[in-house]
Parts: structure tokens; C-alpha cells; sequence
């Protein structure tokens, strides 16, 4: 039966209230966590004010994983392998592969500062293409021209039992969801705060818990929040309104036909977080559900979904004659399968299951997946988003813990869905606590409330207005002064009478000029080259140790 790529249908979905607030005591959890106290919004900011704020926020820290395809010059999605000169996929810190070997990752370090972040990625950029020959990086989120699946190459990592199972979780997820879906790239914003923010937050809350409790059940209510109202991500930033009809395969579509192999929606503003992108979600025994009350409870369903074998699953099978289809037949192979547009992550030691990681060591940094590739900007993101996603992430600790129940959880989804494909309709409302809302009246009231984080956070910017600048762009972008990403491209390609490939492919070819013509200093070449040969020996180191039979590593790997 073909696949039908949808729009989506909107549940019969349960008002805002059903996210109910706790009183101003805290309480333990049924499963043992401490429930985060709901002060108020304004006396988290006259607390956190008395307390200097912007000292406190001084050492956060910040740091960007980007996706790009690698494509051939004429557009098409590459069949080379990952270029020798970058190093070795499995071992280099900072430039990898996601799921195909054309889909490169950018990975930074933390950095305290938005500007340091920008020029790292700037660097590994100019770095990469100095060993690229006539291959280009693809600029938009939604991606080239594809020749059916098989012309998707999944990501090698060689012959160690730790490459096998980074390559046959790929396979896995091929046979699950399809490769189609995998290769959809993104922007995923790292962020961690300070140790002395969380320790004047557990002194302002009269906190008796140890301190990792404390950290990550506040990050949990975090995570909450920016689950409630990230919508705003892919309305503000989203820019993947539009598909080459070769992503489609054919298969029937809701999307109207904008011609010239272009397939769209008329309000939509990230189709990569709509139904046509990635998803877990599915009908009956193969449906993933987490639950975000806690860390404990997130841990629990999370670590059911990797110990649950699903019949669908099981129907692809697991290993014949050696080869291996996916790690196992479970609701997820590993915890990283489990899509969602934000996660509570820790830093993983070896061989570490995360869900075992997050139990020792709890929430360490929040990971925001729900970026689309800025298609005008060279580096996919420019320094004024971050700014403006670093206040988000102030106002989402501050704001109330919200109590997420199932209901509340399908609405919340239900809202990034209509945001996803509808978010530029003027008369698009979302529902809340009280009710129905129009978008940009939410979206104002948020901005808003953001200001005096912004004015914190401007003490510690290169000119002392940045963060305040880039509220106020976001703000004329509701107002309606300014055009949203997703609004811009299809004006330029309904202006230029040209495809969705013809404008991504021009906006690619613009990008690897730009990075081309800045070629690193003599020294910062070597510095990237001497790191991509280290990545080289610890591979081969890697590959030099004695490995079990791979069933047997697998078994004591998931017996964690």
C-alpha cells in the first residue's frame, strides 16, 4: 500500500488547562521526584534579579551540531564516500556523519559565547570545503535531488564491533521509517547553565535534594515548557515550506504542486516537522510514549520503548547469515531513535547507554532539534537566532512546571503540527489553558515577557544590545514587518518562476563561494588537519582490539 504523505488531521484535543498548576509548596512525585514549586513567572525574575542575574547567566554555555547533505554539482545527492581528508566518521569530535554518508555533521564545542560558537562553525566550514572538489553542501533542511532510496548510502564506520552497530542502527531505521525520511537535515542548539545559576536557584527554592536531582528536575520542567510553546521555533525559523517531488517517490500527497517539481503548502513553515518528516508515532503497538513529569518517569517509558519487542519490527528480522538488519526488534532499537524536538541529554562515558547515563549522572545540557537550515544564511544559522534561542531557554527555566499529562502531550503536538503546516495563515489560532488563541496574539505575549530576560542577558553581549535586537526582530516578524523564512522563499521562487531545486541549488552554489573564497590561515589548516589524522589513529587504534563476536557485544551492551 503506498505511503501517503499528509497533512495533519487535528485530534479532538483537550484544553491548556488540563496542564495543571501546582501550588507554590512542592510535593514528592508517586515516583519519587520532587515536583518543581510554580512561583510565578514575575517573582522568578525579581528573585533571579536580587540574586544578579547576569552574573549568573555569564557562564552558560552554548554549542551547535549542524546537518548538510553533500551533493554532486549538478544537485544530486553524492555517492562518494565521506571524504578521506575529514578524518574518520566514527572518531573525529567535530566533523561526522548523521545517517548517510552525504550527510555531514558540524559539531562545535561548548562555548560561553555566541560569537565564539559562530566562528568555530565558520571555521570548520571553510575547513571542510578546502577538501571538497567539485562538491557542494546543500543549503535548505528539505533535501536534493534523490534517485529513489537506494541512492541514499548509509554512514560506514568501519569493521569495530562499535562501527557495526552505528551502521546497522542506521539500517535499522531505513527498514522502520525509510531512508527517504533520514536524510532531512537540521540545526539542534545545545544549551547548559551555569553551576552558580543552579546554585542560587536551589538556595531560591529552599531546595533539600541533592544537587543533581534538583538540576535536572528543573531542566525537566524546562523541557516541558519549551515542548508547550516551541511551536514558536518552526513559525519564527522555519524554513522548509516546500519539497522536490523527487522526495516524494511518487507516493500520493495532500501537498499542492507549485510546478516545476515543487510540491508545497500555502501556510506552512517547517515541512520537516510535519507529517512528512520523521516520526516514531505510530498507530497501535508500534506507538512510542514518553513521559516528560520527570526524569524518573522519562528514564522508565523511555527504557520500556528499548525492552518492548513490536510485532512490525519483528516481521523485518534481526540477522540472516551474518547481516544484520537492525540491532533488534524492540519499539527502538537504541534511545537515540526516539524523535522529539527537544531532549534532556548527558555526556555519555564509553559505552554508556544514555538512559543509564541519565540515572548516574542526571540532565547535564537541554538539546532543541526544532531549527530548520537558515537557506539565507552561509552557516545555516545566524548569530541573531541564537541570541534569541539562549533567551528562550531563560524564559522556559523561569516560567512554571507544567504538568504534562497524555492529553496535554497530544495537544502539544497537535499545535506544533498546525505551526508545522499552517503557521503562516494570519487566521491560524493554537489551543491553550484558556481556550482557543490566535498564534500571533500567544506569540506577542511570550516576546514580551521576554524582554527584561533579554536586558540581563544584553550585560554580557558584544554590544550590549544584542539580545534586546534580536527580540525585536521576532517581534516585527509577528507584527508582520519583517517576513518569516518560510514567507520569504516561496515569494522568491513564485517571483523568479523557478523550482524549489532551482532555488536551493542557486542559494548552495552562493554558499560554497562564500566559504570557498575564505580560505583558513596556513596555521588553522594544519590544526584542523593534524585533528582529522588524530581521528584517523584512534580508528585504527579502535580497530586493533581484539572483538567479541558481534551478538555478544550487542547483548552485553543492551544487559547494561
Amino acid at each position: 500500500m503506498p505511503t501517503i504523505i499528509r497533512s495533519p488531521v487535528g485530534r479532538v484535543a483537550a484544553e491548556f488547562g488540563q496542564c495543571r498548576r501546582h501550588g507554590v509548596e512542592s510535593r514528592p512525585s508517586p515516583h519519587g521526584a520532587r515536583i518543581i514549586p510554580t512561583t510565578s513567572y514575575e517573582t522568578r525574575l525579581r528573585q533571579l534579579r536580587e540574586a544578579g542575574a547576569s552574573e549568573l547567566l555569564r557562564g552558560s554555555r552554548i554549542g551547535i551540531e549542524k546537518e548538510s547533505l553533500r551533493v554532486s554539482a549538478e544537485g544530486v545527492i553524492a555517492q562518494t564516500p565521506h571524504p578521506e581528508a575529514l578524518g574518520a566518521s566514527l572518531t573525529h569530535p567535530h566533523v561526522t556523519t548523521d545517517y548517510a554518508e552525504a550527510l555531514t555533521e558540524f559539531i562545535t564545542r561548548p562555548h560561553r559565547s555566541i560569537p565564539d560558537v559562530m566562528q568555530e562553525l565558520d571555521e570548520l566550514h571553510r575547513w571542510v570545503y578546502s577538501h571538497l572538489s567539485d562538491e557542494i553542501f546543500w543549503a535548505t533542511s528539505m533535501p536534493c535531488i534523490l534517485r529513489g532510496e537506494k541512492s541514499i548510502r548509509i554512514a560506514e564506520y568501519g569493521p569495530s564491533n562499535l562501527g557495526m552497530m552505528k551502521t546497522v542502527y542506521r539500517r535499522g531505521l531505513g527498514y522502520r521509517y525509510g531512508r527517504m525520511m533520514q536524510v532531512i537535515a537540521g540545526v539542534h542548539f545545545n544549551y547548559s547553565f551555569s553551576d552558580a545559576l543552579w546554585e542560587a536557584l536551589y538556595e531560591i527554592d529552599g531546595a533539600t535534594e541533592p544537587m543533581r536531582d534538583f538540576r535536572s528536575e528543573r531542566y525537566m520542567a524546562m523541557l516541558r515548557n519549551l515542548k508547550c510553546f516551541g511551536w514558536l521555533v518552526p513559525y519564527l525559523f522555519g524554513a522548509s515550506p516546500a519539497v522536490c517531488e523527487s522526495f516524494l517517490e511518487g507516493n500520493p500527497t495532500t501537498l499542492e504542486y507549485l510546478g516545476h517539481g515543487t510540491y508545497f503548502e500555502s501556510f506552512a513553515t517547517s515541512l520537516r516537522l510535519g507529517d512528512i518528516g520523521y516520526q516514531n508515532k505510530r498507530e497501535e503497538e508500534t506507538g512510542v510514549d514518553i513521559d516528560f513529569q520527570s526524569l524518573p518517569r522519562y528514564i522508565a517509558t523511555l527504557e520500556k520503548a528499548i525492552e518492548t519487542s513490536c510485532p512490525h519490527y519483528e516481521a523485518i528480522g534481526v540477522e540472516e547469515n551474518g547481516y544484520y538488519k537492525q540491532l533488534n526488534t524492540m519499539l527502538l532499537q537504541i534511545e537515540n531513535e526516539y524523535y522529539c524536538s527537544v531532549r534532556p541529554k548527558v555526556i555519555l562515558q564509553g559505552l554508556e547507554k544514555p538512559v543509564r547515563a541519565l540515572a548516574r549522572r542526571g540532565i547535564e545540557y537541554i538539546e532543541l532539534r526544532s531549527v530548520d537550515l537558515n537557506v539565507f544564511d552561509p552557516l545555516g544559522v545566524n548569530e541573531q537566532q541564537l541570541y534569541f534561542l539562549e533567551a528562550l531557554m531563560v524564559y522556559a527555566l523561569l516560567q512554571p512546571g507544567l504538568e504534562m499529562t497524555r492529553d496535554v502531550a497530544a495537544l502539544v503536538e497537535d499545535n506544533l503540527l498546525l505551526v508545522a503546516h499552517s503557521g503562516r495563515d494570519p487566521q491560524l489560532t493554537l489551543t491553550r489553558r484558556e481556550g482557543k488563541v490566535g498564534l500571533r496574539d500567544w506569540a506577542n505575549r511570550i516576546l514580551y515577557d521576554m524582554q527584561e530576560i533579554c536586558s540581563w542577558l544584553d550585560e554580557n553581549s558584544p554590544s550590549g544590545r544584542d539580545y534586546s535586537l534580536a527580540l525585536k526582530q521576532q517581534q516585527d516578524k509577528v507584527a508582520g514587518l519583517v517576513e518569516i523564512p518560510s514567507t520569504r522563499m516561496l515569494e522568491i521562487m513564485r517571483a523568479n518562476k523557478e523550482s524549489f531545486f532551482e532555488f536551493a541549488m542557486t542559494q548552495s552554489q552562493k554558499v560554497a563561494q562564500h566559504f570557498r573564497e575564505r580560505p583558513l590561515s596556513a596555521e588553522k589548516q594544519q590544526g584542523y588537519d593534524a585533528l582529522a589524522q588524530q581521528s584517523w589513529d584512534d580508528f585504527d587504534a579502535i580497530n586493533s582490539q581484539p572483538q567479541e563476536p558481534f551478538a555478544a557485544f550487542l547483548e552485553r551492551y543492551f544487559a547494561q
